[in-house]
């Protein structure tokens, strides 16, 4: 049964990686029916729907994962991924700093905090998350553009007050 399980986790992973989530799900559906705390199928029917768009249930199977094993630090910033997604930066950066507390050198969680930061306005706090992250793994490029984009948006406020001035 567990080299079954395997395959068809394997199945739906490819699935996924074709753009056919709609099998994938299915997939994930039987597996989950034989294995109902199966992470790694909660996970990844969790990534599948939050690819879908279909970002509360994808938070549902993030915290099945979460509640199964609280350190899962993939669950924690996928669920702060959707919650980003959904506009709900506050809870997303929760999501984050509990990943930060199991990994403080963890670049995704680092960068991701980075870009809720931002969409609040925290733009110098931002910016320090996606150095720090980039610190940690140089060549990240959500953390590179996101530092681009902040350090422009700095300087075009500060020529704004120097205008103004």
């Amino acid at each position: 049964m567990r080299a079954e399980l395997d395959r068809m986790l394997s199945q739906a992973y490819e699935l996924c990686e074709d753009g056919n989530f709609l099998d994938a799900l299915k997939l994930y559906d039987l597996i989950l029916k034989k294995e109902p705390q199966n992470i790694v199928a909660l996970l990844d029917k969790g990534v599948t729907l939050q690819n879908l768009g279909r970002l509360k249930q994808s938070i549902k199977y993030y915290d099945k994962v979460i509640h199964l094993d609280p350190r899962n630090i993939q669950a924690l910033i996928n669920k702060g991924a959707s919650l980003h997604s959904s506009k709900k930066y506050h809870d997303a950066i929760h999501c984050y700093d509990l990943a930060l507390k199991i990994d403080k050198k963890s670049p995704m969680a680092l960068a991701y905090k980075g870009l809720s930061l931002g969409e609040l306005g925290n733009l110098n706090d931002a910016l320090k998350h996606f150095k720090k992250a980039l610190s940690i793994e140089k060549d990240y490029d959500l953390a590179s553009i996101g530092k681009d984009t902040v350090t422009k948006l700095l300087k075009s406020i500060q020529n704004q007050k120097s205008k103004t001035q």
